[in-house]
């Protein structure tokens, strides 16, 4: 394992990811002051370019999805796709928002709803307030995060794929900088990508396992101490490790398309039981809102007024969505092979950004309209029990409540399992020497014996620092260490922004279109690819 590795890569965010946790037990006080403090200086100094740079990546794949470059197909005109359709959607859809928008649906409407923005004179408990929370659901959670994926994502895929650039961050500046971020370089700004993601992942799965083990006393009186954590986290990790040693076809795959379908069940109970009339005039209205107000909202700073709103949830999730993006998007470019661009962002942006929208029009538009019509005894819950209990109160309200409950542990818990899985992946071969065993058009490098080690040994290190964070020490120290890997990672989307617009000017020659007849994703690769594929005795692609 270790004489493949890329040290640089590797070592840094690992030696910094735990001397920053030693940090926080010796001193959680003084650490949070810290990290705090700069996290502030940089959402009060910068947030206007968070705000403007999220609306530029909306913008942004709109041109590419009409320009010919649209029509790039990634890999060559003769590759062909490695996953299906089906499963490329649903992976796109586990890996990235689905796991937050699970809990915040329920949770985050009810603070617009009660604590709207100051400077825009909306009334807190009213009509107003109800669509201004529903459309800002829409704008935190559907096309904006997708393109902020999508644009590196793409950029990535096309210059790892057409170009034969390595699987490196470096790679996504080549039609600017050329080669001049790849090497020792391009290494240094995958491990500072790096150490954000893993914080983040470690955030993302401290606080899952908090709702996990809250829901599990729910129903066996647990208790949500530190074993109670330490075994749903411990559970995570297990199953993804045994997900990922089956590699990208039986176990990322499966387990997507298993916690998409369980996604679309769990809205349709939902719909179908909770106040269907209200979810539907509530979800059309404010989607009106949305597509009406969506440049003016997207831009809202609050630097006029000195409303600190904007600072709290818009510009917050613009630089959390960014703290993932580099790294995410070197796994959903990688599978994207055998798809033109045009299809990319369908799949990546346009289907689980609509799949978005109609998950929030359901969950949020229901707790909105149980809280108004009660006097909002949900606002008074949220408040008392904090936000990891709103899904619940709004399954009780449904029939079949505790069944549904325990469905949506489920689904939690596989989507915990599915995006802790394709992370870990992603991370796996930046910290190895095998982007070119990724160019050799096998389709299954990621079997291979001495990934799997790196794969275990992160997927233990993030568990094993989400456990102590959220029982020794607190969430909020980590969370805001990821938090400050919104800043560099911001730089890297702008450039790689400026990188695809590029390409856009260049037409399909500065794609690397030209040079598909020499590379290796022939016909010849794929027959090859299958019969690797049938002696592992893998999954057949599905035919959904």
């Amino acid at each position: 394992m270790f004489h493949r590795m890329r040290p640089l890569v590797f070592w840094p965010p690992f030696i910094l990811l735990i001397l920053s946790l030693a940090a926080s037990m010796l001193d959680l006080e003084r650490f949070l002051d810290v990290t705090g403090g700069l996290n502030s200086a940089i959402l009060d100094n910068v947030g206007w370019l968070f705000s403007l740079t999220s609306l530029v990546m909306v913008m942004t794949c709109l041109i590419v999805f009409l320009s010919p470059l649209g029509r790039t197909r990634i890999g060559g005109e003769n590759a062909l796709p490695i996953l299906s359709p089906w499963r490329w959607f649903s992976i796109t859809l586990c890996t990235t928002v689905a796991v937050g928008i699970m809990f915040w649906s329920t949770a985050e409407p009810l603070y617009h709803l009660h604590n709207p923005p100051a400077s825009l004179d909306i009334t807190a408990n009213s009509l107003d307030a109800t669509r201004f929370s529903l459309s800002t659901m829409f704008l935190h959670w559907s096309f904006t995060p997708y393109a902020i994926y999508t644009v590196p994502a793409v950029m990535f895929a096309i210059a790892h794929y057409n170009m034969g650039k390595p699987f490196s961050l470096g790679s996504l500046f080549t039609p600017i900088l050329g080669d001049r971020l790849i090497g020792r370089p391009g290494r240094l700004l995958d491990a500072l990508a790096l150490f954000a993601l893993v914080c983040g992942m470690a955030s993302s799965l401290g606080t899952g396992a908090m709702t996990l083990a809250g829901g599990v006393d729910r129903f066996l009186g647990t208790g949500t101490g530190p074993l109670a954590l330490g075994i749903v986290t411990l559970a995570i990790v297990a199953v993804f490790t045994a997900s990922a040693a089956s590699g990208l076809q039986r176990g990322i795959a499966m387990l997507s398309a298993l916690n998409a379908r369980a996604f679309f069940a769990f809205m349709a109970f939902i719909f179908l039981f909770g106040p269907t009339r209200d979810i539907l005039g509530y979800g059309v209205e404010s989607s009106g809102a949305y597509l009406g107000q969506f440049i003016e909202k997207s831009l809202f700073t609050g630097a006029l007024a000195d409303d600190p709103w904007p600072k709290d949830w818009s510009i917050f999730y613009w630089a959390n969505w960014m703290a993932w993006a580099p790294i995410t998007a070197l796994f959903l470019g990688r599978i994207s092979r055998g798809y033109t661009v045009r299809q990319f962002m369908l799949i990546n942006l346009v289907a689980p950004a609509l799949f978005a929208i109609a998950y929030v029009s359901v969950t949020s538009g229901s707790i909105l309209h149980m809280d108004l019509t009660s006097g909002g005894s949900m606002h008074a819950l949220l408040q008392e029990s904090g936000p990891g209990a709103m899904v619940y109160a709004l399954l009780d309200e449904l029939p079949l409540g505790g069944l549904s409950a325990i469905a949506f542990l489920t689904i939690a818990f596989l989507s915990y399992v599915t995006a802790a899985d394709s992370n870990t992946e992603a991370i796996s071969q930046l910290c190895s020497n095998d982007s070119q065993a990724a160019l050799a058009g096998d389709g299954n490098d990621d079997n291979a014996s001495y990934r799997l080690p790196l794969k275990i040994l992160w997927g233990c290190t993030i568990g094993a620092v989400a456990w102590i964070m959220t029982s020794f020490v607190g969430v909020d120290g980590i969370k805001m260490l990821s938090n400050l890997g919104g800043f560099p990672a911001l730089l890297i989307v702008i450039l790689a922004t400026a990188s695809l617009l590029r390409l856009v000017s260049m037409g399909t020659a500065g794609a690397g279109m030209e040079r598909t007849p020499s590379r290796t994703y022939s016909q010849e690769a794929h027959e090859r690819w299958q019969r690797h594929q049938q002696l592992n005795e893998a999954v057949p692609p599905d035919n959904q």
